[in-house]
């Protein structure tokens, strides 16, 4: 499933993951950070390209450089790396467009079988916390690795 994955910086608390995406648009810097909440224990998982002044993440330019499954993957593969640093985490993780959150979502379902090997994954539909099946429109995921 995580055959093909940009190659990451790391900070030393294992919780900001940094990346160039490489295409006909360039190398675009990204960024992915855990950003534990209110609720100790549960972080948010926040994904884009890195603005180089703010250091912040701007989750809605579209950079379309023609490498969405190999930034997935890698943003999937940094899941791996987080949890086994913090075993005990829970992710939240959302698009920040309802395009981007099905986009999750059908790389969700297109690896369901490899990700239920090592994760557990609910989605929020209609209100709740379900597991995760195939076929509904999640608004929203969160995901457990398997201890």
């Amino acid at each position: 499933m995580l055959d093909n994955v940009y190659e990451v910086v790391i900070t030393p608390d294992f919780r900001t993951f940094e990346f160039r995406s490489i295409g006909p648009k360039g190398a675009v810097l990204k960024i992915i950070r855990y950003v534990e909440t209110e609720l100790p224990g549960f972080y948010n998982l926040g994904f884009g390209d890195l603005d180089p002044i703010t250091r912040s993440i701007d989750d809605l330019i579209a950079t379309n450089n023609g490498d969405a499954k190999k930034i997935l993957q890698t943003v999937a593969s940094t899941l791996y790396i987080f949890t086994d640093q913090y075993p005990e985490a829970i992710v939240f993780a959302t698009g920040s467009t309802n395009v981007r959150t099905r986009l999750y979502r059908m790389g969700i379902s297109n690896n369901l079988e490899a990700i239920e090997k090592d994760f557990t994954i609910k989605g929020y539909f209609k209100e709740d916390w379900e597991p995760f099946a195939l076929g509904i429109p999640y608004e929203a995921f969160l995901v457990r690795r398997k201890l």
